[in-house]
């Protein structure tokens, strides 16, 4: 596997915008178009990869985490002078943006006008592109105007509002937990509030009492950085009674070339190894999948035969 496996390898985003709303062409959609492979979230959760939105609606973070492939200079934290349009518009944004990066996959043999007209109706958005989605201050209805599409939602976030997150209901909400205690937390995510921990474990137990939502905790491993610990990072996942965990590489691409070596790359087998190692103080996560082309394994409560089935549902939240 190359890193090319990864985000793409830019050194400035190539997002297209409207205002504070922005869509970016995930590599695993274009690749799904021409049939040359899916997203680990289709083997995971069933997503149609061809048919899911990359966005945000605010290139905006509290937080410059050593490992993200962005610019952390464009990653403003004021927001007191934003104009900030409503869901609804967003929502319109997204699905134009979206529906714009992909037209010229419209006159390439290699894609099937059948699956290329489904690609033009999206049915899933993935609301982790950059920045972080709770500082928009209407998120909870962002997310209800995607669901009154008939569009399924993942929502992303550094667990830094738990307040805000409490509010929302997506289709699954993923929060990063990407150290096991206080002193490796500021090390590898480096966060602009000081409150930031206390933050991350207040928004453990908002997950912990969700129950329209499908939970997942999301860590990225930095060799060097935050392959630590396992027992401790069991502790704060089962804290927040999570239906999935994902453990997935670091991968050196982007500005985090700059901050860190590619030996911080752990290998797919490291990975596999460390969730290994997780799983045996989570005695309710028997499920064990991964991906080695996206150096990413699962940790699950239930069987597989569960999760695609759900992902695919989009009246569940109903």
């Amino acid at each position: 596997m190359s890193v090319e496996d990864g985000p793409k390898q830019v050194d400035e985003p190539d997002y297209h915008s409207v205002r504070h709303t922005a869509a970016q062409t995930c590599g695993w959609t274009a690749n799904a178009l021409r049939g040359e492979g899916r997203c680990y979230k289709n083997v995971f959760y069933g997503i149609q990869s061809h048919r899911c939105i990359q966005m945000t609606p605010v290139v905006r973070c509290n937080e410059r985490c050593v490992f993200c492939w962005r610019d952390h200079r464009g990653h403003a934290y004021e927001l007191d002078e934003v104009e900030w349009d409503d869901p609804e518009a967003v929502v319109d944004a997204s699905i134009e943006l979206q529906r714009t990066l992909l037209s010229g996959f419209g006159g390439n043999d290699e894609v099937p006008r059948e699956r290329f007209e489904e690609a033009m109706e999206p049915r899933h958005v993935a609301i982790s592109l950059d920045g972080e989605p709770t500082l928009y201050p209407y998120l909870p209805e962002l997310i209800d105007a995607f669901h009154d599409r008939d569009i399924t939602t993942f929502l992303v976030s550094n667990g830094t509002n738990p307040e805000m997150l409490d509010r929302c209901n997506p289709t699954q909400l993923y929060v990063s937990v990407d150290a096991p205690n206080r002193k490796t937390f500021d090390d590898v995510v480096r966060p602009v509030d000081p409150a930031a921990w206390a933050q991350l474990i207040d928004t453990l137990d908002v997950l912990a009492a969700k129950e329209r939502t499908r939970t997942v905790l999301r860590t990225t491993l930095v060799d060097g950085w935050n392959m630590t610990d396992p027992d401790w990072y069991a502790t704060l996942y089962e804290r927040a009674d999570p239906d999935f965990v994902e453990l997935k590489a670091y991968m050196h691409v982007g500005h985090s070339r700059g901050r860190l070596d590619r030996e911080n790359m752990p290998s797919h087998d490291d990975v596999v190894a460390f969730a290994r190692a997780v799983q045996e103080h989570m005695p309710e996560h028997q499920t064990l999948k991964d991906v080695p082309a996206s150096r990413v394994a699962l940790l699950a409560t239930t069987d597989d035969t569960w999760i695609p089935k759900l992902a695919l549902d989009s009246s569940f939240w109903e």
